[in-house]
């Protein structure tokens, strides 16, 4: 997980401030400069959760069945984005409002977590076909060498336009 933006520290002296000096929400904010809905939600986690409401909660992965409780409690019980996402110790509204969407369009199906990431070039079972012990037919042999010969004309001609653009740049001495 990445660092916060503002440290567990900063957050429990915020909403200190609020419950022992008896401070509003909109005072507090104002003073240590932010809006006044981000130390609100501190107060809302930290009264639900205590310290471990205002330590980073985001990049969790969520199961499928959570999800799904999430979504089938804001219906059963009519609650806000902001209720449920209280409720169930979500750092952003923004993740049940994907879920939500998701459910939707693709039903359970939609709730399931995704690979993440660019996709590998090859597939596992493009990588364990070349490694196998058994020999190269002659035809397999003429495309993998097809592929390399490619592979090298995009290199040289990359090259080819990058050695044409820093000779372009150079000041000629004529």
């Amino acid at each position: 997980m990445g660092e916060s933006k503002y440290s567990l520290e900063f957050k429990v002296s915020c909403v200190k401030k609020i419950k022992k000096n008896d401070l509003s929400i909109h005072s507090v904010a104002q003073e240590v400069g932010l809006d006044a809905t981000v130390v609100r939600k501190w107060k809302r986690f930290y009264d639900l959760y205590g310290i471990e409401g205002l330590q980073r909660r985001s990049n969790r992965r969520y199961d499928v069945k959570f999800k799904l409780r999430v979504l089938e409690t804001i219906k059963a019980q009519d609650l806000s984005l902001k209720q449920a996402a209280a409720r169930f110790n979500i750092a952003a509204e923004s993740s049940i409002t994907n879920w939500r969407s998701a459910y939707e369009k693709s039903g359970i199906l939609g709730l399931q977590n995704k690979p993440k990431g660019r996709p590998a070039i090859m597939s596992d079972y493009q990588r364990k076909k070349k490694k196998s012990g058994k020999p190269l037919t002659r035809e397999e042999e003429l495309l993998l060498e097809n592929e390399r010969l490619r592979a090298e004309i995009d290199f040289l001609k990359k090259l080819d336009a990058l050695t044409l653009k820093n000779n372009k740049q150079k000041p000629s001495k004529s």
